[in-house]
């Protein structure tokens, strides 16, 4: 008997994984106390023999997805009090203050395709917290998941997000990370927008990945091809903010299990390959009040209401303050160039894509604002916490309807960012002195390690010393 036939770990069919998964989601949506859905994840863990572990995961303030895998009969034993060591995470604890605490997002839970993940396995989010249990001030997922339930505690108003997340397929497993070796990319595929026959390699792993997102729950719409070559994208319902938020992270780790499985990368640099449109994260924007958009007006300018144009304007009056957030490594800098539909310019507009809102065509249901200049490598829970915060109550200029036409620009290189970034008193109201300095440091550090002018050609260091590629032993070498 082989060790396989030992085992007998759940594997869950899709049709179910999506039924199950889109439960969970409307559980979610709809705010069902925290203590009823424990409970049903409990029980389920319970009394469920095949699974093996609970995937718990956590973002770092840069961005990158962690997961710590505990037993299944640990976790329900310990939940309360799951540690581990802050200061081996980038950003966030010191070395003589290291221990933090996890706490678990049981509205956060998903099952996993058995075939992506492996078998007898589920995850779940959790929250960042200090020594005490108070939340830990760079945990961003935490601070936009209070900040979006205090809006809806003070008069039922929500948030709801959709992201358009580009990313490249490339030849072989951890090509990033070779990079340095090879000096290059290489393509799976040569195919245009839309255009993809149905059995090349970009056309199975979009297949497969957009399988694998449905099964879990994002209730998909269309995916394509994209304008570059090797390039894809798969969009997926709106859904409340902090939800979208969680399900970029999942789209980049399916994306990238997917991709791996069938021997090829996918990346999420913003501008991996020069001569070639770059990857953003278009994101849709709409705040709803008791099933209400607060966006639609018929008979308003592009049909917005007063109080979206608002929200609108206050992005553009701290358009260069936010830039860092939603453009937060060296690479980023490259996708914001103009010959390639690069939305470079603060401004906003129904048609210009060079602009960093569009306004899409849309009915009441559908009216929101795309905030075109965000890359996919961005931290997306500091990203849309610090737009909503913006949209909603930062600093109004007192000629706002002016910006929309001036010609502004974003800054061209993460230097420029980051000094905007750090003297803005505003950013520092939001995100609080402690987060602004680390994440200004963070990014500070991985910009010294790469060329100061960027060029036309992608440099290694700045892949290299890519947050989301970087490792410890790479980071040493320096």
């Amino acid at each position: 008997m082989s060790s396989t036939e030992l085992r007998d770990f759940l594997e869950i069919p899709y049709a179910q994984l999506e039924e199950w998964n889109l439960n969970a989601k409307a559980q979610r949506m709809n705010r069902v106390p925290l203590a009823v859905v424990q409970e049903e994840r409990a029980k389920f863990l319970t009394d469920e023999p095949r699974i093996k572990a609970v995937t718990v995961c956590f973002t770092d303030l840069e961005g990158r997805l962690h997961m710590l895998d505990y037993d299944k009969k640990f976790l329900l034993g310990s939940a309360d009090n799951l540690t581990f060591d802050g200061s081996s995470v980038r950003g966030f604890a010191a070395q003589r203050e290291s221990d933090l605490r996890l706490g678990i997002d049981w509205h956060a839970f998903y099952w996993l395709p058995a075939d992506v993940f492996g078998p007898g396995k589920v995850l779940v989010f959790g929250d960042v917290l200090e020594r005490d249990g108070s939340p830990y001030r760079a945990d961003m997922r935490l601070m936009l998941k209070q900040f979006s339930q205090a809006l809806y505690d003070k008069d039922g108003t929500q948030c709801n997000a959709a992201n358009e997340i580009e990313g490249f397929i490339f030849k072989g497993r951890d090509a990033e990370r070779h990079y340095y070796e090879t000096g290059q990319f290489d393509f799976v595929s040569t195919g245009g927008y839309y255009h993809s026959l149905p059995g090349d390699p970009l056309r199975r792993f979009i297949d497969a990945a957009a399988e694998a997102q449905r099964a879990m729950g994002f209730a998909n719409e269309k995916d394509h091809p994209e304008v570059a070559p090797a390039q894809f994208e798969m969009n997926y319902g709106h859904t409340e903010v902090s939800i979208a938020a969680d399900q970029i992270q999942l789209y980049k780790l399916i994306c990238r299990q997917v991709a791996a499985r069938m021997d090829m990368t996918a990346s999420f640099l913003p501008k991996p390959v020069t001569g070639v449109n770059g990857n953003g994260m278009h994101t849709n924007l709409s705040v709803s009040r008791k099933d209400k958009n607060l966006f639609w007006d018929e008979k308003g300018e592009e049909q917005l209401s007063k109080f979206a144009w608002s929200f609108v304007d206050r992005i553009l009056t701290s358009g260069e303050q936010i830039c860092l957030a939603l453009n937060s490594s060296v690479n980023a800098y490259r996708r914001l160039d103009p010959h390639f539909e690069a939305p470079n310019q603060i401004k906003v507009s129904p048609i210009d894509r060079g602009a960093m809102i569009r306004i899409p065509l849309a009915n009441e249901k559908s009216s929101r604002i795309e905030v075109r200049s965000i890359a996919p490598d961005a931290n997306p829970y500091m990203a849309l916490y610090t737009i909503l915060r913006t949209g909603l109550e930062g600093p109004l200029s007192r000629n706002a309807s002016q910006l929309r036409d001036q010609k502004r620009y974003l800054p061209d290189n993460i230097y420029d960012a980051i000094a905007v970034f750090r003297e803005s008193k505003y950013l520092r109201s939001v995100l609080g002195d402690q987060v602004c300095d680390k994440y200004a440091e963070l990014k500070l550090a991985s910009a010294e390690r790469c060329p100061r002018a960027l060029g036309t050609r992608i440099k290694r260091a700045e892949i290299m010393f890519h947050h989301e590629v970087q490792n410890q032993y790479l980071w040493g070498l320096f």
